[in-house]
C-alpha cells in the first residue's frame, strides 16, 4: 500500500493489556492472529487484514471505540470466546443486515464479532 493509498485509512489499532501472554493467547484461540513480540510490555497483531498491537498498561473500562470482527460462524465464535476465557458483555442480537455479540477478553477490552444475514 502506498502512503497516498493510506492517508487518512485506519492503520493500526492498539489494545491496552495488563496481561500480554493471555492476550496472545485468547486471541490466537479464538481468532487465529499471528503475534510479534516487542520486548515484555509489547505485542503486535497480524489478522490477516489489519494490524494491531497490545501493550502492557491497565484497561479503563468500556467508553471508547468498539472492534468489530468479521466472522463466518457466529455461534462458533461465541463458543471460542467462552472457551478461551473470555466473557459476553452484550448477548447475539439482530440489526439490518447481520447479527453480532459483544465481548470482553481477558484483560477486559470490549469488542464485537458479526456476521452478515
Amino acid at each position: 500500500m502506498t502512503n497516498e493509498s493510506r492517508h487518512n485509512k485506519i492503520d493500526y489499532i492498539e489494545f491496552p493489556a495488563a496481561d500480554i501472554a493471555a492476550a496472545k493467547q485468547f486471541y490466537t484461540s479464538v481468532f487465529d492472529w499471528k503475534f510479534v513480540d516487542y520486548g515484555p510490555d509489547y505485542t503486535t497483531f497480524l489478522d490477516g487484514r489489519l494490524a494491531g498491537g497490545f501493550v502492557r498498561g491497565e484497561v479503563k473500562g468500556s467508553g471508547g471505540p468498539l472492534v468489530v470482527i468479521h466472522v463466518d460462524d457466529l455461534s462458533a465464535a461465541y463458543r471460542k470466546v467462552l472457551d478461551a476465557g473470555g466473557t459476553i458483555s452484550k448477548e447475539t442480537f439482530s440489526f439490518p443486515g447481520g447479527s453480532r455479540f459483544h465481548f470482553r477478553d481477558p484483560n477486559g477490552n470490549e469488542l464485537s464479532a458479526w456476521h452478515e444475514d
